[in-house]
């Protein structure tokens, strides 16, 4: 409490300043809606940076254009050309923000319009060192029941793991500063591509004792694409869950849960994407 004459003022510490990092490889479907995301923010981002790595489409020429569109804007457009890769470019972006949190997402994240203010209320606790939250997908029918039901399947994990493992999903993440800064040098490189590079920055702080939260109310969009994949490339994509856990010594069983939930609903999920593109594709109505 501050005293001022006979008043005494409650002194509240600052909201945490928000970055948003974007890697991008040949992101020109969707880059734009993910900028229009980012900037209409109930409270707006200290910074937005989008990480083009080596595109050879129009994703940088897209980026500018926003530039010019949105000048009150701190869109950002740093070229990360050294090395093929989404880590790299991960962490070339994180390694340049200068909030006190930086948010994670992906080129093809849509955030909600209150994301950046619900960070900054989970963030609020100084224990908080990560946080990640349910999506929605977009192009999917029956989006709100699909995000009820993302939500409900991240707190079974969280709850048959008894809360030891929360693990941070990589197209709706975000990180202190200074976490990051602790972990950065001991991330993976993961140079053949095998591991979940979200769960390994899981992994990294839960090693340093670090807290990260989940919180049901940080919503991002994102697309369903993944389920184009061929049934090979899906299940490699899944088996990263595996790699990854190994990687670092770990066999629990309870871990598989999100492996199984996964290849389950592939196939399903897979036709209603079909009929729903297909309907779309004739003018119909989501």
């Amino acid at each position: 409490m501050t005293r001022y004459g006979d008043r005494f003022t409650a002194v509240y510490p600052a909201k945490p300043t928000v970055s948003i990092v974007i890697p991008a490889f040949n992101e020109e479907s969707v880059i734009r809606q993910c900028l229009i995301g980012a900037i209409y923010q109930s409270i707006p981002a200290h910074e937005i940076i989008v990480v083009n790595n080596r595109s050879i489409d129009h994703t940088g020429a897209i980026v500018r254009q926003m530039q010019l569109e949105y000048p009150e804007s701190p869109i950002q457009l740093l070229e990360q050309s050294d090395t093929q890769g989404l880590i790299p470019t991960r962490n070339f972006g994180l390694n340049h923000a200068t909030g006190d949190v930086i948010g994670r997402i992906d080129a093809d994240s849509v955030l909600e319009p209150d994301w950046v203010e619900t960070v900054q209320g989970g963030f609020a606790d100084p224990e908080v060192a990560a946080a990640t939250g349910p999506v929605v997908y977009y192009d999917m029918p029956m989006r709100r029941w699909g995000l009820k039901a993302d939500d409900k399947m991240r707190q079974l994990v969280l709850k048959l793991a008894r809360n030891q493992y929360h693990f941070l999903f990589g197209s709706n993440m975000a990180l202190r500063r200074t976490a990051w800064e602790s972990i950065r040098e001991n991330t993976c490189l993961d140079e053949r591509d095998e591991m979940h590079e979200d769960i390994d920055i899981s992994l990294h702080l839960a090693e340093q004792d670090l807290t990260i939260r989940y919180i049901p109310t940080m919503v991002s969009g994102m697309s369903a694409r993944r389920l184009e994949d061929s049934p090979k490339d899906y299940r490699y994509y899944v088996n990263r869950f595996d790699r990854t856990y190994k990687a670092h010594e770990i066999n629990k069983r309870v871990l598989k849960v999100p492996m199984i939930i996964f290849m389950s609903i592939y196939y399903p999920m897979k036709m209603i994407r079909a009929v729903h593109s297909a309907r779309m594709g004739r003018g119909g109505v989501a």
